[in-house]
């Protein structure tokens, strides 16, 4: 049988933890259509080639794992030629028990190699056992792969991959690897790249963003990118995630305020407010540090939205570093704060502490931030109500529009915006001009009709993806030449997107 006679293989990606795992997610889809696979419709009963984009942060996620492979056995069993493979954080760090722990497990692959999954997949079906390939430092940078990109209008650019700090709660540097920079010119044509083809928003990441540069010794490297890429002609918006406060330098808020397609709005971990906690975290700031850069944010940018991480209970924390922790939420009235309860992880030196901290102080502490957060983010979204905002219409934002016969998108701040359907038809990509009505904790409601509709390059390719006919493919499995919809990216404390 010759590859145009062979059946086509369905695939499907099921990715868990950072963007910079949505992002590799991207590039495997790419990789697998690259080699003939086609994407398993939503709702369909399974994809011949299951692939676990994993991640290794959050405590027992080796246990969630080996459920959703348990979960597959029958399936597998009943669908003759079925692959299932591993790969991401979990998979580079646990390479040697995956094919003992799920032997029904054919391919397992790490954080630096994602370019040779066609390939490793194909060897697989040849020999008909398992292959596992984790090499420890990065083979291709991911954005030279191929993308499958779930968006028409907006994109991940990838600047770095890796980090540099020893965070003691965090296990992500070891399995990610020290950073490792792009160098501009290559970040830069990948962005004229993707505008060329509609897009009108990236996000620049990096595990650790703002300490990009570092491979050259030019400190203000990050900040001359920021500018350079708000020079491309046709970009609209500029975001990029996730920074470090000891990297997060004047020149820095200097181009966000002074580069108009950068958008105000600010990703800052703080992980806690005191400063004994910081240190055995080994965060190389502290609380006055912190707020000095929330400070110089807000007199640069007085409009903008500053998001955050914390963690709560980590070993040895008292009562009293909890309420340092509360003091720093309040002073820098953060629009959100992604909270996490400490939790051990395996290899990390945080694992090994004395003082671990009960599981009830813990929750009676998260719940008394989470509270408090809470009302703080309502108060500071109640100040947008009676402004005016071009907002980005998004797919798949609001989980309510269909029942409601509302649009949503994001601000130029990315809040959430919930808005009434405009007469005229939109798109996602396009922007409507709306006036805020109401206020709640996590979005905006704009229940007047849009005062601007706008279509865009973006709406147009947008249009153009969703009109295509499916692309007849034949199979060449041995020509490496995400299945499910990557759903927005969990912000993982101690991740290190932090």
């Amino acid at each position: 049988m010759t590859a145009q006679d062979a059946p086509i293989r369905s695939y499907e990606i099921r990715t868990y933890g950072c963007q910079m795992n949505v992002h590799d997610s991207e590039r495997l889809s790419g990789l697998l259509e690259d080699a003939g696979y086609v994407r398993a419709p939503e709702g369909s009963d399974g994809a011949d080639v299951v692939v676990f984009n994993t991640c290794a942060v959050r405590e027992n996620a080796d246990n969630r794992l080996y459920g959703n492979l348990g979960q597959l056995v029958p399936k597998k069993a009943a669908r003759p030629g079925m692959q299932i493979a591993v790969g991401g954080c979990l998979a580079q760090k646990d390479r040697d028990t995956i094919v003992k722990r799920a032997p029904w497990v054919d391919v397992v692959f790490g954080t630096h190699n994602i370019g040779q999954l066609p390939v490793l997949l194909e060897r697989s079906r040849i020999a008909q056992e398992a292959q596992v390939e984790i090499v420890e430092s990065l083979e291709t940078f991911p954005s030279t792969l191929p993308s499958r990109r779930e968006s028409a209008y907006a994109a991940w650019v990838a600047i770095s991959v890796g980090c540099n700090n020893t965070c003691t709660f965090c296990i992500v540097p070891a399995l990610r690897g020290k950073e490792k920079d792009r160098r501009p010119g290559d970040v830069l044509a990948e962005v004229e790249a993707l505008v060329a083809e509609g897009v009108i928003e990236v996000t620049l990441l990096g595990q650790n963003v703002n300490a990009y540069g570092s491979d050259i010794g030019d400190r203000e490297a990050f900040s001359k990118l920021l500018r350079a890429t708000g020079a491309v002609e046709g970009l609209e918006r500029i975001r990029f995630t996730s920074p470090h406060p000891r990297d997060f330098t004047d020149d820095v808020i200097a181009a966000m305020a002074e580069t108009p397609s950068v958008m105000h709005q600010l990703h800052m971990p703080l992980q806690s407010g005191s400063d004994p906690v910081l240190k055995a975290m080994r965060r190389s700031y502290r609380q006055d540090r912190y707020l000095g850069i929330i400070e110089k944010v807000r007199a640069a940018m007085p409009d903008a939205a500053i998001t955050t991480d914390v963690i709560v209970g980590f070993p040895g924390e008292t009562e009293e570093d909890f309420q340092q922790t509360l003091h720093v939420v309040r002073e820098a009235r953060f629009t959100q704060a992604f909270t996490f309860q400490y939790s051990k992880r395996p290899g990390t030196p945080a694992a090994e502490m004395a003082d671990q901290i009960p599981k009830a102080v813990v929750q009676e502490r998260y719940e008394r931030l989470v509270a408090l957060q809470e009302e703080i983010s309502w108060e500071e979204n109640k100040k947008q109500v009676g402004r005016t905002l071009e907002v980005l219409v998004a797919e798949g934002e609001g989980r309510k529009d269909d029942a409601t016969r509302r649009l949503s998108g994001r601000a130029p701040d990315n809040r959430l915006v919930h808005f009434e359907r405009p007469e005229e038809p939109v798109r996602p990509g396009d922007m409507v001009t709306v006036g805020i009505t109401y206020a709640a904790p996590h979005h905006l409601l704009a229940e007047k009709p849009a005062s601007a509709v706008r279509r865009t390059r973006a709406g147009d390719a947008w249009e153009r993806r969703n009109a295509a006919p499916p692309k007849p493919a034949g199979v060449m499995l041995g020509l490496p030449t995400i299945g499910a919809p990557a759903q927005a990216p969990e912000p993982v404390a101690g991740c290190s997107l932090d």
